[in-house]
């Protein structure tokens, strides 16, 4: 049983500067709501509430976030405002939420190995702070990986099938299929090229490690940057324990880019019962009066 969760969320968020100079990208706005706050949504509808977030410097806003604020629920309750004091109360109560700090930024595979204590000797989620993943099935995408982990007893590494002009950008998987959607991992590839690619199975930030994940942190070489990349672990580990790789019914939305947030946001805005039609309006007449641009 996964009783807990780790999201790291340290890292600069360079591709967003200078708005990340001092807000950290995990902040960045879906509509209303912060991005890391949908993520811890998706692990507590998984059936997780503990949950270490391992952050680093200029990252207090994370922490604030998920803290009380009695003065602005105190205005909020005296100006009758029930909804949105039941909202801003719940961002605080839902997860049993503790916090590390990744002192120097040494890769995802370091901030991973950070909540070795808090994790201890058993199996738990990883969530990346800056994917959103949208289910398409009743299950959170983080649950489905529960589900392939309790049924096969090994590690799990969410997929996503991506374009082949893409796989270049992304961790490709190598291995087959053993059931509907579900796959035996063999091997991963950091951004192949195209003609090295296994297949067009990405990585799409989430996981459900087995504790050993750790010892192979621990073992791993520091590479670029003089970081620690958590793919080497897991190559390390998928060659003496077995892995999976679970295809999630969903889609994912990678803020880690400018165009990327711009598409999740309308994505999310055409969603959203209050906003969708002003803003499909909205979108029609830009693009009417843009047309000659494209042309």
């Amino acid at each position: 049983m996964i009783r807990k969760a780790v999201i790291p969320a340290a890292g600069f968020g360079t591709r967003f500067l200078p708005l990340t100079k001092a807000q950290p990208k995990e902040m960045l706005p879906i509509v209303d709501t912060p991005t890391i706050q949908l993520v811890v949504e998706e692990a507590v509808e998984s059936g997780i509430t503990d949950i270490l977030m391992v952050i680093g410097k200029s990252k207090r806003a994370i922490e604030e976030h998920f803290d009380r604020n009695f003065e602005l629920e105190a205005e909020l309750q005296a100006k009758s405002k029930d909804d949105l004091l039941t909202q801003v109360r719940h961002i605080s109560s839902m997860a049993d939420i503790h916090f590390i700090w990744q002192k120097e930024l040494k890769g995802l595979g370091d901030a991973v190995h950070h909540a070795r204590s808090h994790v201890g000797n058993e199996p738990f989620a990883l969530l990346l702070g800056d994917t959103v993943l949208e289910s398409h099935s009743d299950l959170p995408v983080t649950r489905q990986l529960m589900d392939v982990f309790e049924k096969h007893h090994g590690s799990v590494v969410a997929l996503e099938k991506v374009p082949e002009a893409k796989v270049s950008r992304y961790g490709i998987m190598d291995g087959h299929e053993i059931e509907d959607g579900v796959y035996r991992v063999e091997d991963f590839i950091e951004k192949p090229t195209i003609e090295e690619a296994p297949s067009c199975l990405a990585f799409a930030g989430r996981y459900i490690f087995q504790p050993d994940i750790f010892d192979y942190l621990a073992q791993a070489q520091p590479g670029k940057n003089d970081e620690i990349q958590l793919t080497d672990a897991m190559r390390a580990m998928v060659e003496s324990r077995p892995m999976f790789g679970c295809e999630f019914s969903g889609k994912r939305h990678d803020i880690g880019n400018k165009l990327d947030f711009l598409k999740t946001n309308i994505h999310y805005g055409l969603r959203n019962p209050l906003l969708a039609e002003e803003l499909y309006d909205y979108i029609k007449s830009v693009v009417a009066d843009r047309q000659p641009d494209f042309e």
